[in-house]
């Protein structure tokens, strides 16, 4: 079979889902992005990577397709999610609020604007909504208009890092007041974040605070673009970030290694490097006589993301997350 050519207007989503323990399940909703209706294929959409963690009990799908059909593929996933999933019943140390419980939309290459991911975020919130009776969302980023509020703002403000969530007192910007089967979910665009978490030989939980409490972008001497979480896992202490990109150039002393950067609508955008990071920690815990355990990346960069994408849909693969094993980038 020849080759197809990739649309160029590319769009990722990182979609977190509140299950990890029934892989059949995650692979159930990562498949209903594959198909539209009456099992048809979806063209033009693959799904590169199924991250789960049973700790945690949350899987990451990472969903890519042409800015057409990406808000379709999400929702598809979402609206399985939500008929399989019950908050009600979920346990795991990682906070949560939503069976669904985040839908980031990113652009891949300069092709994609702005507009276009908002459009997309904006319409799978109330399609959502619409189509799964008690569903709804608050939104971040660019979605958020006017104020364009970040992930870790508009967390705070739902209440997600609360042990317990008083459901009668939330408001959504979409939706009815949250039922706790479907919980609340999260929806927005940005540029693309990435996801590395850094696991410290301990099972000091004070210690990863203090750790992630230095490292975060709001801390003085903190990593711009870094929101974190320190969490128990599998035995150790691990140092969950969300590494945002940023615009503009890093702070001197942050570029000893060099920080890889990507256009949206004529603007640069840099993350800082997983290297980075994972060095920032093993300093801080070494302080303490703890060594690192490991580096893993939820998913993959902005770069590796686009590339391993551009590969799948060359081949007319969907299911990717069962080839990808055998690339090598």
């Amino acid at each position: 079979m020849a080759a197809r050519t990739p649309s160029r207007h590319l769009v990722a989503c990182l979609l977190n889902i509140s299950e990890a323990h029934r892989k059949d399940l995650v692979e159930d909703v990562a498949k209903a992005a594959l198909r539209g209706a009456e099992g048809i294929k979806r063209e033009e959409t693959t799904v590169l990577n199924i991250f789960n963690d049973d700790d945690y009990n949350r899987s990451v799908i990472t969903i890519v397709a042409s800015v057409r059909s990406i808000g379709d593929a999400v929702l598809s996933a979402c609206q399985r999610a939500c008929a399989l999933i019950d908050m009600s019943a979920h346990e795991g140390v990682h906070p949560c609020m939503g069976a669904v419980d985040l839908i980031p939309i990113y652009p891949l290459g300069e092709a994609v604007g702005v507009e276009e991911c908002v459009q997309q975020a904006l319409a799978v919130a109330h399609g959502l909504a619409e189509t799964v009776s008690g569903a709804s969302a608050f939104l971040f980023g660019w979605a958020d208009r006017p104020l364009q509020r970040g992930l870790a703002l508009r967390r705070k403000q739902m209440g997600w890092f609360r042990k317990t969530t008083d459901w009668e007192a939330l408001r959504p910007d979409v939706g009815p007041p949250p039922r706790k089967r479907y919980g609340l979910t999260g929806v927005g665009a940005s540029p693309y974040v990435m996801n590395c978490n850094i696991t410290i030989d301990t099972q000091d939980i004070m210690l990863g605070r203090s750790i992630a409490a230095a490292i975060r972008e709001s801390a003085p001497g903190g990593v711009p673009g870094v929101q974190v979480l320190a969490l128990p896992h599998q035995g150790a202490v691990e140092i969950a970030c969300n590494v945002e990109s940023i615009k503009g150039d890093p702070p001197a002393h942050l570029t000893a290694q060099p920080w890889p950067s990507f256009m949206v609508d004529g603007e640069p955008y840099r993350h800082a490097p997983a290297s980075l990071i994972t060095a920032r920690v093993a300093e801080l815990a070494g302080r303490r006589g703890v060594g690192v355990k490991g580096t893993a990346l939820v998913g993959f960069t902005p770069r590796e993301c686009r590339a391993l994408a551009e590969l799948a849909l060359s081949e007319g693969v969907g299911e990717f997350w069962k080839e990808q094993q055998k690339i090598r980038m």
